[in-house]
Formats: structure tokens, C-alpha cells, sequence
């Protein structure tokens, strides 16, 4: 009797690994993967459960890795966004409180 595979366990590994390298692209990037692999892996994990002999545990194993990397890929989208966020918020703060003092900065970075 052979297995099946379920349906988006490569999917979700794959979309949690792309969730991790692209945390650096301002949090934005990288957040719909990890949503997108979660999402896919709760659907997964339920037909598992309802009914674990008809399918692969290595598929098993490969949705768990994924669901991991995903997690792991928002937490860092998230912190990203939050740094982005607070470098703007600051930049935005100086600009406001001496203009001056930011322009002979952008004259500086030129």
C-alpha cells in the first residue's frame, strides 16, 4: 500500500524558507509567504489528523520543517518591520525638531 504525499507539504517548506530570506527586504516582503504558509499548513495538519495512515510521513515532517521556517520567518518580518518603523519614526522626529541640523546631514550623506 503506498502513501500520498499531502497536498502542500513541499509548498509550505518552501514558501517558510522564502519567508526567511527575504526578512531583510523591509518586513513587507517576506510576510505574505509566511502568512500564505501557515494558512496552507493548518489546512494540511487537519487532513493529517483526520486521517494519518493514507499519507507519507516524510510529507508529514516536510509540512512541520515548513510551518517552522514560516513562524520563524514571520517573527523576523515582523522585528524588521518594527526597525524599519523606528528609523523613520526617529528621522522623521529630527526633521521635525531642527531642520536645519537634518539638511547638513542629507548634505553629508551626498
Amino acid at each position: 500500500m503506498g502513501y500520498q504525499n499531502l497536498p502542500n507539504s513541499t509548498i509550505v517548506l518552501v514558501l517558510g524558507i522564502l519567508s526567511i530570506a527575504f526578512c531583510c527586504c523591509y518586513g513587507i516582503l517576506g510576510l505574505i509567504p509566511a502568512i500564505i504558509a501557515l494558512v496552507l499548513s493548518k489546512k494540511d495538519k487537519a487532513l493529517y489528523n483526520a486521517n494519518p495512515s493514507i499519507y507519507s510521513l516524510s510529507s508529514y515532517k516536510n509540512l512541520n520543517a515548513g510551518r517552522i521556517c514560516a513562524i520563524i520567518g514571520l517573527i523576523l518580518n515582523i522585528l524588521s518591520l518594527a526597525y524599519y518603523a523606528v528609523i523613520i519614526i526617529m528621522f522623521g522626529t529630527g526633521m521635525m525638531s531642527d531642520p536645519q541640523k537634518m539638511q547638513e546631514i542629507l548634505k553629508g550623506l551626498q
